[in-house]
C-alpha cells in the first residue's frame, strides 16, 4: 500500500518539518490513526507533492510531519481527458466523479442536458457543484493521485460545443456511432472530450450542435450503460489507449 495523501494549500512554504492541522489533520490523527513512523504525501492536487515521516500525532487534529527535503512535481499527461458527464439524479453523480478521479481523469463538466431530469439552479445547484468538487478531492485522496481533476462549473450545450470545438478529439457516447470507441484513431498528444449523455439520450438537437462542432458519435460496446457509469469505462479505454495505464 502506498503512502496516504492528505491536501495542503501550499507546498512552497513548507520546511523540513511541518504541522498537518484542520480537517486534513483530524482526518489523519483521528481517522487513519497515523502513528510516528508511518510515511504521508502531502499535496496541493496540483501535481506537486512530498514525502514525508509522521514524527507525532497531537491531540485530535494534528499531525507533524518530518523529513521534508524536497517537493516534486507530476507532469501533466501528454493527452488530457475530459469527460462532459449530464446531470444524474440523485447521488449518482457523485458516483460518476468518484469513480472517474479514480480511474485517471483530468477534468469533469456538469452539462445540463435538456432531457436531464436533475436541473442545477440556484443555491441548490451550488450545492450539488460543491459536492461534486468535494467527492473530486477525496477520491483523488484515496486514490493516491497528486494531480486531482478539475470540476468545472455546469456547462450549457453551446459551451460544451464550444470545449469540442478547441478538442483534438471528441466523442459522444450514442447508439448511432457506426464506429466503436475502442478502435478509432486517437491523439497522441492533447485535449481529448468526452460526452456522456443522461438516462434519456443526446436530443438530436444536441447530437447536430457537437457534430457540427467536430466530435462524432461512438458506440462502447453491445450493453447499454446508465449515465453514472458510462463515462468511467469510457475513460478506462481511453486511458488504457493512449498509453496512460501503461
Amino acid at each position: 500500500m502506498t503512502a496516504p495523501v492528505f491536501i495542503v494549500d501550499r507546498l512552497d512554504v513548507i520546511g523540513p518539518e511541518f504541522v498537518l492541522d484542520g480537517p486534513e489533520g483530524r482526518h489523519a490523527v483521528s481517522v487513519k490513526r497515523l502513528r510516528p513512523g508511518e510515511d504521508v504525501v502531502l499535496t496541493d492536487g496540483q501535481g506537486r507533492w512530498a514525502e514525508g515521516v509522521v514524527k507525532a500525532a497531537e491531540g485530535k487534529d494534528r499531525l507533524v510531519v518530518t523529513d521534508l527535503e524536497s517537493v516534486h512535481e507530476e507532469p501533466a499527461a501528454p493527452v488530457r481527458i475530459t469527460v462532459v458527464q449530464a446531470l444524474p439524479k440523485g447521488d449518482r453523480g457523485e458516483l460518476a466523479v468518484e469513480t472517474m478521479t479514480e480511474v485517471g481523469v483530468d477534468a469533469v463538466v456538469p452539462w445540463a442536458a435538456s432531457r436531464c431530469i436533475t436541473q442545477w439552479k440556484g443555491e441548490r445547484g451550488l450545492k450539488a457543484l460543491g459536492k461534486w468538487r468535494a467527492t473530486a478531492r477525496e477520491a483523488g485522496k484515496q486514490s493516491r493521485r497528486v494531480r486531482f481533476p478539475d470540476v468545472a462549473d455546469a456547462a450549457t450545450t453551446k459551451q460544451v460545443a464550444a470545449l469540442v470545438a478547441e478538442a483534438d478529439f471528441a466523442a459522444v457516447l450514442h447508439e448511432s456511432g457506426d464506429e466503436p470507441l475502442a478502435t478509432v484513431e486517437l491523439p497522441t498528444r492533447g485535449e481529448i472530450v468526452l460526452i456522456v449523455g443522461p438516462e434519456g439520450g443526446v436530443s438530436p438537437e444536441e447530437l447536430a450542435a457537437f457534430e457540427e462542432a467536430g466530435a462524432n458519435a461512438f458506440r462502447l460496446g453491445r450493453t447499454v450503460l446508465r449515465t453514472s457509469t458510462a463515462g468511467t469505462a469510457a475513460a478506462a479505454l481511453l486511458l488504457g489507449r493512449t498509453g496512460r495505464w501503461s
